[in-house]
């Protein structure tokens, strides 16, 4: 096959779009030349640790927003690559909340096993993508970093994968630029021993609000506050953590919210979201959408409706993860293959957009959501030879951990769950993770 793809990104979602196309050619399947491009020196995309913020040493923005001392906030069970078990991968069962480090191993385990690193071009940014309607292709700019090179490549599909939680949504609230104490995006967070004994103000209720507060409460921060726009998350948090409604001013050290009360803090710290943000495609090509599950002007939620030819991968909110990737990877892969046709009516492919937001705006709470999502992922697998999973299992699995979290936020990851892949019952951690102040892959595979 005279075909050339470019993947951008060799997160978990580039990483599925290889391990798909590797797939189907250890299968006899005739494949195109693969070219992936990371900026990151090494794959992994966010579970890629760095100590850096802001800047890295090529002067790139960082991308990951990973910290020390991260543990998965949802059970494995949901994630597990249904071609490659956490068994097969370590050997035995492990605990269903693995730390940052486990994640990443078997995440790399999976790749290195399909033997698809040399595709990758490591160091190496993207900086413009353009389509040419005459030739039918894509000119790729890339920059190579370590070279300091600027190249350009011709290419018949592109296929961008590079997340959409780096690029941090940072608001601005009155008397920020006078404040005592120091202030920071949950992108740049990194170790939470940084605020042990501080009085810590977490701006929003996403999950990441809700577990960085937890590792800032379980490493020694005196005093948690979660400020609140639309509501609180309403869990049964420890006695020195409060929810309290929106954040109105800050003056000196002192914290001002709209209910009338104020709270000292040392620090400040804007859970506030990311943006979808692609600055190497030109507005023809540039996906622009809210953080939903029904992302907007995607095709089965990966194609480009306005050009076939283009492909996203892992753009939509998230319950599913890893598997949900390698559903819309192992897709993709099957329309470049010609295995799959896309409708070429652009309102037939306007129209399905149009369905799953429809259908996404019917459902009432998070159990709706996780069906939803559940659904998308057999719709796709059904259409490959992806192998079939548990999704229902998996989708009980999300809802006993709604469950537990209710029961007992700061011990939610002390339950253990079914792998819908093995069958196999999880263990039960050997130390509970409020106690569990060492995060290596040693100490926790020890049990």
């Amino acid at each position: 096959m005279s075909k050339r793809i470019a993947v951008i990104g060799a997160g978990p979602s580039g990483l599925a779009q290889l391990r798909a196309f590797q797939s189907a050619k250890a299968k006899g399947a005739d494949i195109p030349e693969i070219v992936c491009f990371e900026k990151q020196a090494n794959w992994g995309g966010l579970w890629n640790y760095s100590w850096r913020t802001g800047l890295d040493e090529h002067g790139e923005p960082v991308h990951n927003s990973m910290y020390r001392y991260l543990w998965s906030n949802g059970p494995k069970e949901g994630l597990e690559f249904a071609d490659y078990s956490f068994e097969e991968h370590f050997g035995k069962q492990i605990a269903s909340y693995p730390p940052r480090a486990v994640l990443f191993d078997y995440i790399e385990g999976r790749v290195k096993k399909a033997g698809v690193r040399d595709w990758i071009r490591f160091s190496t940014s993207i900086r413009f993508v353009r389509y040419d309607e005459k030739s039918g292709t894509f000119t790729v700019t890339a920059h190579d970093l370590v070279n300091d090179r600027m190249y350009e490549e011709i290419f018949d599909h592109v296929i961008v994968a590079s997340g959409h939680f780096s690029t941090p949504n940072v608001p601005e609230f009155p008397g920020f630029s006078n404040f005592g104490g120091r202030i920071l995006h949950a992108h740049d967070f990194r170790d939470a021993l940084e605020f042990k004994g501080m009085d810590i103000l977490i701006i929003g209720t996403s999950y990441s609000a809700e577990d960085i507060g937890s590792q800032c409460w379980k490493y020694g921060a005196k005093s948690i506050t979660v400020s609140h726009r639309t509501g609180p998350m309403g869990y049964g948090w420890p006695d020195n953590w409060q929810e309290v409604p929106l954040l109105e001013r800050v003056e000196g050290t002192t914290a001002f919210f709209k209910d009338g009360t104020s709270k000292h803090v040392d620090a400040i710290i804007l859970c506030t979201g990311y943006k979808h943000h692609f600055p190497f495609l030109p507005d023809d090509l540039r996906l622009k959408t809210a953080n939903r599950l029904a992302a907007a002007d995607l095709y089965k939620g990966v194609t480009w409706v306005h050009n076939t030819k283009l492909f996203y991968l892992g753009m939509q909110d998230q319950w599913f993860t890893f598997n949900m990737f390698d559903a819309q990877a192992w897709w993709v892969r099957d329309v470049i293959l010609g295995r799959i046709a896309v409708p070429t009516d652009k309102a037939t492919l306007i129209k399905d957009v149009t369905d799953r937001v429809a259908r996404e705006d019917a459902g009432k709470d998070a159990h709706d959501a996780i069906h939803y999502q559940g659904d998308y992922v057999k719709e796709l697998i059904a259409e490959t030879d992806y192998p079939s999973f548990d999704v229902d299992g998996a989708c009980e699995a999300f809802f006993q951990w709604k469950g537990h979290k209710v029961e007992g936020i700061m011990t939610f990851r002390d339950n253990a769950y079914k792998s819908v892949i093995t069958g196999t019952m999880a263990p039960i951690h050997h130390t509970p993770w409020k106690h569990a102040l060492e995060d290596t892959m040693e100490s926790y595979l020890n049990n």
